[in-house]
């Protein structure tokens, strides 16, 4: 764990290797994947900006390599340095975040979980280019991407493997047709029953 949702200012974080995942924990007690992030990026930027709480939790999922400043640390660098593409950079980092976040709340509101997991199964392998390792992304991390749980997660995947869109085994996951995967993330359940 990198820091901590809700708990003091952990200030902004620049991943220069590894992955990392960002988490919203429900009051429920399931945590949300609201991103996955690859380098180079900035992470935990409002916090560094007005210096309230993280936001959410980071975690790392592969050894990482961080960059680090804290929110006192960044006013006085702006202050002594006011070099626009500084505030350009972070505008831009903000920006690609609320598209995501607009995007994924689109998804929960709209769409059913064989729609997201469509989605995420095809952003996972790159358009179905690549096979998915499962022990990189175990049930409870594609669970935890969709907002939801690892029982329907699972049974999204045998409907998937049963109707041939996917392969699916305990080692992987393969994108058999890509075209009707990205029609059932688009459209939503295209007459599936879960």
């Amino acid at each position: 764990m990198i820091f901590q949702e809700a708990r003091e200012s952990a200030g902004m974080f620049v991943l220069l290797r590894g992955r990392v995942n960002l988490i919203k924990a429900g009051v429920s007690g399931h945590e949300q994947i609201i991103a996955t992030i690859e380098p180079v990026i900035m992470f935990n930027e409002l916090s560094v900006i007005d210096g309230g709480a993280n936001p959410y939790t980071a975690v790392a999922t592969r050894g990482c390599l961080t960059w680090n400043i804290s929110h006192e640390a960044f006013v006085e660098l702006v202050r002594h340095y006011p070099d626009p593409e500084i505030g350009l950079g972070l505008l831009r980092v903000m920006a690609a975040r609320m598209r995501l976040l607009i995007n994924r709340c689109e998804d929960l509101s709209h769409k059913p979980v064989l729609a997201r997991i469509a989605k995420l199964l095809l952003e996972l392998s790159g358009q179905g280019a690549r096979v998915i390792n499962r022990s990189e992304h175990p049930i409870t991390e594609l669970a935890a991407h969709v907002a939801s749980v690892p029982e329907v997660v699972s049974r999204s995947l045998s409907t998937l493997t049963e109707r041939g869109l996917i392969k699916c085994d305990r080692q992987r996951i393969q994108v058999c047709d890509r075209q009707r995967l990205a029609e059932v993330a688009m459209a939503g359940d295209l007459g599936f029953d879960l």
